[in-house]
């Protein structure tokens, strides 16, 4: 507190601050980031084409460069591996989510950070939406498509805002966004509920992509999501 003096007539002075006595100032408070980690679709095999294992390569490269942890499927084979594995050896963060029955065949990664094994699909999606802010899909089959159609749904019905992107390797994504096309053409994809995936070419450009569509969580509509499953 400071100080309390009398003046020569008995009165007293105004308090004056003792200067020995520091003022705490509160800490502004530090947001968390608005991306803190990724979920990323992709194959259990390889594909023909070398290009596919070496984006998947750069992009677990990326994403550990640029602080940013993995969600992915936990398996240890095809793009899965390798997406996961660059992750660990350039110093990022791995968790990795996978049904008990899936954990032999597509050979779990058990030197993942985190290692989540669940009973059925629907709860292995509810965790990965739970954990991940952005979704990225890699060049895979049906499993892999059938988890970025459903992220996209969602996301066009206004259930979640977290950015969606594919990285189209060397055209891997061309027919499916051909398709998308002919759904507009065809008026089953109406102007005002817009598919919003964003294309990029390169593992380096997912990144800024997910940046520039990064928006705050709106919890009222992802907490819909999560009752879905």
């Amino acid at each position: 507190m400071g100080e309390r003096r009398l003046s020569a007539n008995g009165q007293a002075q105004p308090e004056r601050s003792n200067p020995r006595v520091q003022q705490k100032t509160k800490k502004p408070k530090r947001e968390k980031p608005l991306i803190r980690n990724v979920c990323v679709y992709c194959g259990s095999n390889p594909g023909i084409n070398p290009a596919y294992v070496d984006t998947a390569f750069r992009l677990g490269q990326s994403l550990a460069v640029s602080g940013v942890g993995l969600v992915y499927g936990g398996g240890g084979r095809g793009l899965m591996g390798e997406v996961a594995r660059s992750v660990l050896t350039h110093g990022g963060h791995v968790t990795g989510i996978i049904p008990s029955f899936l954990s032999e065949k597509e050979h779990m990664l058990r030197e993942a950070h985190e290692m989540i094994v669940v009973n059925d699909m629907h709860e292995r999606k509810k965790l990965m939406f739970d954990r991940s802010d952005a979704f990225v899909a890699l060049p895979g089959g049906i499993g892999t498509l059938e988890e970025l159609v459903e992220q996209l749904t969602w996301a066009q019905l206004g259930r979640h805002t977290k950015p969606v992107v594919l990285v189209n390797v060397e055209g891997f994504w061309a027919p499916f966004l051909e398709l998308l096309s002919h759904m507009r053409r065809e008026a089953f994809i109406r102007e005002s509920m817009e598919v919003p995936v964003a294309t990029v070419d390169r593992a380096e450009d997912v990144i800024p992509a997910i940046l520039a569509r990064a928006r705050p969580p709106r919890p009222e509509a992802e907490a819909a999501v999560v009752q879905k499953f």
